[in-house]
């Protein structure tokens, strides 16, 4: 995710494997680099590795921190001293984009209640991130949720316990870290998204910067998976929070930009300069030409995906139940929509209207799958409806609030596909204006802080979205001085 196999080969490393490997040829003439996450399984590997090393020499770097037993078993193991070095690099989460980690966990919870492993997981993830970051932060957490008292009484306790490597240089407002839960918010992930990043996860799905484009009709071999990271990929960089309408026009400037670049077929090479410049050009084009290509497939079966499931007829329907207070108008677009399709996308209807529309159609799998759809409904109210949230996700009681909400609505919106805003981009402006309530988000400890907030890590448990990345991004460019980092558990599509 944050170096590719080319950067990697440029520091003259030319074999990947992993440990797990069972058919590794011994190479003692190549010295190993094993960077590993420190579990149980993976310390019993590296101890069978060393009683039988395949390599010269093995310099060892663990992405958290490893027990004293665990070195002392990895000592022992290594009666050929081939071991040149152990090290912790904390590295221990996945860096999705600069300012979005994700740790790739899905079904963190059990109902309520965490998982006991994924917790454990959990907060190791979060404390290798501050370590990474050499963060020792003040912790607040969503008071409404257990879980995230939970994982904050355990990320404490891993700081108090390792308190030598936390001994970072303080500086003169401390750190925070905002612990909040999904269940907050159910509503974000489940809406069709219209910028570039958000909508190829939506649609495609990212999985560690690899986007499957396997089944895209007639694809040729060489993209049926691409990578898609803004690090080494510069239209990528330019566009992934753009909205497809910009995309489009960005596309066909740089699809004109590359033929204007083209190597023209009947270039004469008639003098050593002539070939010196082509050679040297060449590697370049030959970038342009995979950057093109895999942009224009992605946005191409973006595009057909769009048109052929009628997504901006129902994102603007989504968009208005979760939006605008009067559903009406939206209930009866929708009705309209599903009833001749026999369609279960008649989830989006509200438990007691789902009745009604299946009182009045005439399609019989419709009207005799209703207890289903009613018991997804009931699913997602029990996470995340009224009695379950600690914030005011649709109506808001502030008085500053309902006038800005109000003028919004008087000014008009300028695009019906992007109303919605995340309910964490409220909470986060709450917090950046030192406005966040203790009452609902409380600290852990008795210290609370004096100053507005610079440094935030903010994460999600339950799963963070693209969406919430955007206005992340948008909030640190907004407010210069405040750094935000967000992470979540996975990073979700309405899918996941």
């Amino acid at each position: 995710v944050v170096y590719t196999q080319s950067e990697i080969l440029q520091r003259e490393v030319y074999l990947f494997e992993r440990l797990d490997s069972p058919n590794r040829e011994p190479m003692k003439h190549l010295k190993a680099i094993c960077f590993l996450r420190p579990t149980k399984e993976n310390v019993e590997l590296l101890v069978q590795e060393l009683r039988r090393p395949k390599y010269s020499v093995y310099f060892i770097y663990f992405s958290n921190v490893i027990s004293k037993s665990d070195v002392k078993a990895l000592a022992e193991a290594d009666e050929q001293e081939v071991v040149a070095e152990v090290q912790e690099f904390y590295g221990d989460y996945i860096a999705v984009n600069p300012h979005v980690f994700s740790l790739n966990l899905l079904g963190c919870c059990r109902g309520r209640s965490w998982d006991p492993a994924q917790l454990a997981r959990t907060t190791q993830g979060l404390t290798a991130l501050l370590l990474s970051l050499k963060k020792c932060p003040m912790i607040r957490y969503q008071l409404s949720s257990e879980p995230a008292k939970r994982l904050a009484e355990c990320v404490k306790q891993v700081i108090t316990k390792e308190y030598e490597l936390f001994d970072f240089r303080r500086t003169e407002v401390p750190p925070l870290l905002l612990i909040l839960d999904r269940s907050d918010d159910a509503i974000t992930p489940l809406l069709n998204q219209w910028t570039y990043q958000a909508m190829v996860h939506e649609l495609l799905g990212i999985n560690n910067n690899r986007i499957d484009l396997s089944r895209v009709p007639g694809i040729s071999k060489d993209l049926r998976e691409v990578v898609l990271s803004a690090e080494n990929d510069e239209f990528y960089a330019n566009n992934m929070y753009l909205n497809f309408a910009e995309i489009g026009t960005n596309i066909k400037n740089l699809m004109e930009d590359f033929q204007r670049r083209k190597p023209k077929e009947q270039q004469k090479l008639e003098s050593i300069a002539d070939m010196k410049a082509f050679v040297e050009n060449y590697p370049q084009f030959k970038k342009m030409s995979g950057t093109v290509s895999k942009h224009v497939t992605v946005v191409g079966e973006l595009s057909r995906l769009v048109a052929e499931r009628n997504l901006l007829e129902v994102s603007e329907v989504e968009q208005e139940l979760a939006c605008q207070s009067d559903h009406s108008s939206a209930l009866q677009v929708l009705i309209l929509a599903l009833l001749p399709l026999g369609s279960p996308l008649w989830l989006l209807v509200p438990v007691p209207e789902l009745r009604e529309v299946s009182a009045v159609t005439p399609h019989h799998s419709l009207s005799c799958s209703c207890s289903l759809p009613a018991q997804l409904v009931s699913a997602v109210v029990e996470y995340g409806g009224k009695r379950v949230r600690g914030s005011d996700l649709f109506s808001p009681k502030d008085a500053v609030a309902i006038t800005k909400q109000f003028l919004k609505g008087l000014k008009g919106i300028e695009n019906v596909y992007t109303q919605h805003q995340p309910l964490l981009q409220e909470t986060l402006d709450q917090l950046i204006k030192g406005k966040l309530k203790d009452s609902q988000y409380p600290y852990l400890g008795p210290n609370t802080l004096r100053d507005r907030p610079q440094d935030i890590i903010v994460f999600l448990i339950g799963g963070a979205t693209y969406e919430e990345a955007l206005a992340v991004f948008n909030l640190n460019r907004s407010n210069p001085g405040v750094r935000i980092v967000l992470g979540g558990t996975t990073i979700h599509n309405t899918r996941r």
